[in-house]
C-alpha cells in the first residue's frame, strides 16, 4: 500500500519541523538570532488518468482525471528576517544594528563573514574583534591610553584621552547589505557567508543605501517568539501522531487482508 510510504514522508517532514523549532527555542537568548521556518512541498503525482484525456468508453473528456500524490518533501528552511528588541548593556563596544545590514569580519582563513552580533571586544593589541577574536572590517585599533570611546549612529569611532576634551576619530564601522539576505549560508557562531543566492556584499556606511544605523551600548535580542514556537511545536506533534495513525491503520488493513479465507 502506498499509504505506508506516504505517511512515512509525512512523519519525516514533521520530525524536521520539530528539529527546526527546537533550534529556534534553543537560540532564544542568542544575540541577533532570527528564527528559521521549515517549508514543504508535495511530491510528484502518479497519473492514472490525466485531466483532459478522452475517455475510451464514450469519447468524452475527463474533467479532472485521477492523480495520486505520493507524499511530502522539504523544500527549504528559510530565515525569518526581523529586527530583535534592543537591550541596554552600557558596554562601550556593544553595538546594535537598527535596520538592515551586517558587520563584516575576517575569518582565520582570510574569507569575509558577516554577523549581526555586535558584542565586540578589544584584544591585547587594541584591535576591535568579535567574541571569538576575529577582527572587524575595516580594522579599528583603540589606543592604549584612551580612557573611553564613543560610537555614533554613522559608525564613527572616537577615542577620548585624559589630556583632551574633544574626541579623536580613529575609524568608522561599515555595514554590508545583500540583495537576498535569506540566501546567506549560516556557519554557526552568529556568522554568515555570502553565496550565489545572496549575491555579493554591498558595503557602505551605516545609514546609507538602505542600511541601518548603529547604537552604542545596546545589543539586539533574538527575534524568536516563544509563544509562536510552542504553538507550532504542538501542531507538528499532532501532525506526526496523525501520520503514525495512518501507518497503524494500514497495518491493520494488511493484517485483515492476510487473514481472508
Amino acid at each position: 500500500m502506498r499509504a505506508l510510504a506516504i505517511a512515512a514522508t509525512g512523519m519525516s517532514a514533521q520530525q524536521m519541523r520539530v528539529e527546526v523549532i527546537s533550534n529556534n527555542l534553543s537560540n532564544m537568548s542568542t544575540t541577533g538570532y532570527n528564527p528559521r521556518r521549515a517549508e514543504f512541498a508535495d511530491l510528484h503525482y502518479q497519473q492514472f488518468a490525466r485531466a483532459g484525456a478522452v475517455s475510451a468508453a464514450d469519447g468524452t473528456v475527463l474533467p479532472t482525471g485521477i492523480q495520486l500524490g505520493l507524499g511530502v518533501r522539504p523544500s527549504a528552511i528559510s530565515v525569518e528576517l526581523g529586527q530583535g528588541a534592543l537591550s541596554a548593556t552600557n558596554g562601550d563596544l556593544d553595538v546594535a544594528i537598527e535596520g538592515a545590514g551586517y558587520l563584516e569580519i575576517t575569518l582565520p582563513s582570510g574569507q569575509s563573514a558577516f554577523t549581526r552580533d555586535g558584542a565586540l571586544k578589544r584584544n591585547a593589541d587594541g584591535l576591535i574583534v568579535t567574541a571569538d577574536g576575529m577582527p572587524v572590517v575595516p580594522e579599528i585599533t583603540i589606543p592604549a591610553d584612551a580612557r573611553s570611546i564613543s560610537i555614533n549612529a554613522d559608525g564613527e569611532v572616537y577615542a577620548y584621552f585624559r589630556d583632551g576634551v574633544e574626541g579623536e576619530l580613529i575609524g568608522q564601522f561599515t555595514l554590508a547589505g545583500f540583495t537576498n539576505p535569506k540566501g546567506l549560508e549560516a556557519l554557526g557562531s552568529n556568522l554568515f557567508v555570502e553565496t550565489e543566492a545572496s549575491g555579493p556584499a554591498l558595503v557602505s556606511s551605516p545609514g546609507l543605501d538602505g542600511l541601518g544605523t548603529l547604537r552604542q551600548g545596546y545589543l539586539e535580542d533574538s527575534s524568536v517568539d516563544a509563544v509562536r514556537e510552542i504553538t507550532e511545536l504542538i501542531e507538528a506533534q499532532r501532525g506526526y501522531e496523525l501520520n503514525a495513525k495512518v501507518i497503524t491503520a494500514v497495518d491493520q488493513m494488511l493484517s485483515a487482508t492476510t487473514q481472508v479465507r
